[in-house]
């Protein structure tokens, strides 16, 4: 079991650090840029070349069953789901075969509705609750995939 990073917008790269180590789990911080990552022997940096879709290709292409990858980028998670990887975003809540097709639909037509030139504001801020639910999210996944 391995955890997979997509680092460059993460708000929880550090809470992931506490649980693999608590776990005792790799952990693969993959970025375009470089970014400073605790040096730990568990957590490996991967910088990819520049490049739109650069590390979401090196995630996709290694993420297995029973690794966990964590996204907030909804085309990643569902490639990555078809190679039946766990995917967690930022706030706790878990992409899945049954709701990915629905994020992937709302996803396009939100960028349909911004190509027009209508606002349609943001993600709400990340709060401290998203923190801890993310928190018990990782954990609980990482211990019902140890369970299988």
């Amino acid at each position: 079991m391995k955890i997979y990073v997509d680092a460059d917008a993460c708000p929880v790269k550090n809470e992931v650090y506490k649980v693999a180590e608590r776990h005792g789990l790799p952990v693969f911080v993959v970025s375009n840029s470089f970014i400073q990552v605790p040096r730990l022997p568990f957590i490996t940096q991967q910088v990819v070349d520049a490049g739109p879709d650069e590390a979401d290709n090196w995630i996709a292409e290694r993420a297995m069953e029973s690794d966990i990858v964590i996204t907030a980028d909804i085309l990643l998670a569902e490639r990555c789901l078809e190679n039946n990887a766990s995917i967690l975003q930022p706030n706790g809540r878990a992409y899945t075969k049954a709701n990915i097709a629905s994020a992937v639909a709302t996803r396009a037509l939100m960028e349909q509705i911004r190509s027009t030139g209508e606002q349609t504001g943001g993600a709400p801020p990340f709060s401290q609750r998203d923190r801890s639910n993310f928190l018990q999210k990782l954990h609980d996944q990482i211990v019902r995939l140890q369970r299988n």
